[in-house]
């Protein structure tokens, strides 16, 4: 088998990783560090594609992850590394990859009772490292014979140790003694949960490992992110911690990403696993379908994107974070987004300008959900209550005499045209508004009235003539909202397919409808005020 030295070795590291930078007491085995990737080459097959049949030969990226975690050794003659994040793009091998390391875990690390697990957000993504494990041990003769292999597990008689995959249900984990954990896909997995209650039950072991596998996601506010910027700050020295392997492959979101040449930045199996012609087939069908461009960055260059399926490029929106002027008296048109029991209530108002629109929100939360739901909406909303950014109301439901009262308010000192509102369950508020001397236009969620307002706010955002002063929860929710488009094209902000809260972006363009309805043309941008 291929045997590596040490000068190598330094070279096979992660990505701007220096594994002696913070070694202290620990030292490299070259002797350990290749018997592990020699395990790969003489123990596994491989039983896909065109490598079928052959040895698992690691590639030289993958054999710098394995002979590190394997290699680094205390005084004591354990594993250094406790924690690995490898971060890879799509397609780079990087399961079978995990699937290997588990059977390495299972058949070689000498703890007698051994359980490793593998585990993701789906049942069928934890299957999918071990059902690979579970194909190299049945064709392997040296291994099927020392183990049982059942349809999800793989037991050793001898020393007692197992292999499962786990659904992901995390109350069913508690009570395990895992040795080593692959938590598969970690961007998917929302509630973190599950990745507490398995890392919470490796506490005994003398040298357990995790192994984090994940590409880029778009939810900044995730357990996968959390460990990704971890990960990154040990990789660049801001943090020390000798105990975590930093295995990051990215591109960088400033830099060209339909350039080639920066492709195998966060492919390091480019030319293996990953086809060149396919990346570039995806590229371009990124560039003619501007609602695939995240999908492809972020799969296959390793970025980290805003949005799921992308409708407000943040890039763009972040151009409208400008100053507000003075805009007492000023003539403007609102969107009211009323908000069910829990959901945020949403107020804004936009003001004309000769180049475009200056915009100012206003959001509302129940106090009583306020606390409740910062963990489950993944937003910091308490801080922004005390920014105020954010008013919460007493209760559990937004008082809507709260609004009514606030609407009140902001007519003395603004000069408010037109409000549009949804008519459902805001009839008695309508009302009262009327009653008020407000000008309230009923405004329906369904393409008909949503198209042209959102066709707007995207020419707006794209010729950066939408100003509206960096408002942190408005970015949220811009960062959030997806677009839902019918057959003949016409789109608006879909509620089912983002990920949290959007309505103040709704709101937004509920105004800018309310402002196409009722003043004169001033602007010209495509699709608007014909």
């Amino acid at each position: 088998m291929v045997k590596t030295d040490s000068s190598d070795w330094r070279a096979l590291s992660p990505p701007g990783y220096d594994p002696w930078r913070d070694a202290g007491d620990f030292r490299f085995r070259e002797d350990l560090a290749n018997y592990a990737c020699d395990f790969f080459a003489e123990c596994l097959t491989h039983h896909k594609g065109a490598h079928a049949g052959r040895p698992f030969e690691l590639e030289p990226w993958q054999r710098g992850v394995i002979g590190h975690l394997w290699g680094w050794r205390g005084p004591d003659g354990r594993r250094r590394y406790r924690e690995c994040f490898m971060f890879v793009a799509r397609k780079n091998g990087k399961t079978h990859m995990a699937a290997g390391l588990a059977l390495l875990l299972l058949f070689c690390d000498g703890e007698r009772g051994a359980e490793v697990y593998s585990a993701a957000a789906e049942k069928e993504q934890a299957a999918l490292v071990f059902d690979a494990a579970k194909t190299f041990t049945l064709e392997q003769p040296a291994l099927a014979k020392h183990a049982k292999v059942y349809r999800r597990s793989i037991a050793l008689e001898a020393t007692g140790g197992c292999y499962k995959a786990l659904s992901s249900e995390a109350k069913s984990k508690h009570g395990f003694n895992a040795s080593g954990l692959i938590i598969d896909e970690l961007h998917a997995i929302r509630d973190r949960e599950l990745v507490d209650v398995l890392t919470t039950a490796t506490g005994s072991r003398p040298q357990p490992l995790t192994v984090y596998l994940t590409t880029a996601g778009f939810d900044r506010y995730s357990i996968c992110y959390e460990k990704y910027d971890y990960a990154r700050a040990v990789r660049d020295g801001d943090l020390r911690d000798a105990a975590f392997l930093p295995a990051v492959w990215e591109t960088d979101p400033d830099d060209d990403w339909t350039d080639p040449n920066l492709w195998r930045l966060a492919n390091p199996n480019l030319g293996v696993s990953v086809n060149q012609e396919y990346l570039e087939r995806e590229c371009t069908k990124a560039i003619d379908t501007p609602g695939y461009e995240n999908t492809f960055r972020r799969l296959h260059l390793n970025q980290w994107t805003e949005q799921d399926a992308r409708w407000l490029s943040m890039e763009v929106w972040d151009r409208g974070d400008v100053e507000l002027p003075d805009l007492e008296g000023r003539e403007c048109f609102a969107g009211l987004d009323l908000s069910s029991t829990v959901d945020l209530t949403a107020l804004v108002l936009v003001f004309p300008d000769a180049d475009g629109f200056w915009v100012l929100p206003f959001v509302w939360i129940p106090s009583e959900s306020a606390h409740r739901r910062e963990k489950h909406d993944r937003a910091p909303y308490v801080d922004w209550i005390r920014s105020g950014d954010l008013e919460a109301t007493d209760g559990r439901a937004v008082n809507y005499g709260v609004i009514r009262k606030r609407l009140n308010e902001l007519g003395e000192r603004f000069n408010i045209r037109k409000i549009a509102v949804d008519r459902w369950n805001a009839s008695q508020l309508i009302g009262e508004l009327e009653g008020d001397g407000f000008s309230m236009m009923p405004f329906g969620q369904g393409y008909k009235s949503m198209n042209a307002p959102s066709k707007q706010l995207e020419a707006l955002l794209l010729d950066d003539r939408l100003w509206h002063g960096g408002h942190p929860v408005l970015r949220w929710c811009a960062r959030n909202v997806c677009r839902a488009e019918d057959p003949a094209g016409n789109i608006k902000p879909d509620k089912k397919a983002s990920t949290e809260r959007i309505d103040p972006i709704v709101a937004l363009v509920m105004a800018l409808g309310a402002a196409a309805e009722g003043q004169e043309p001033t602007y010209d941008g495509p699709g608007v005020w014909t």
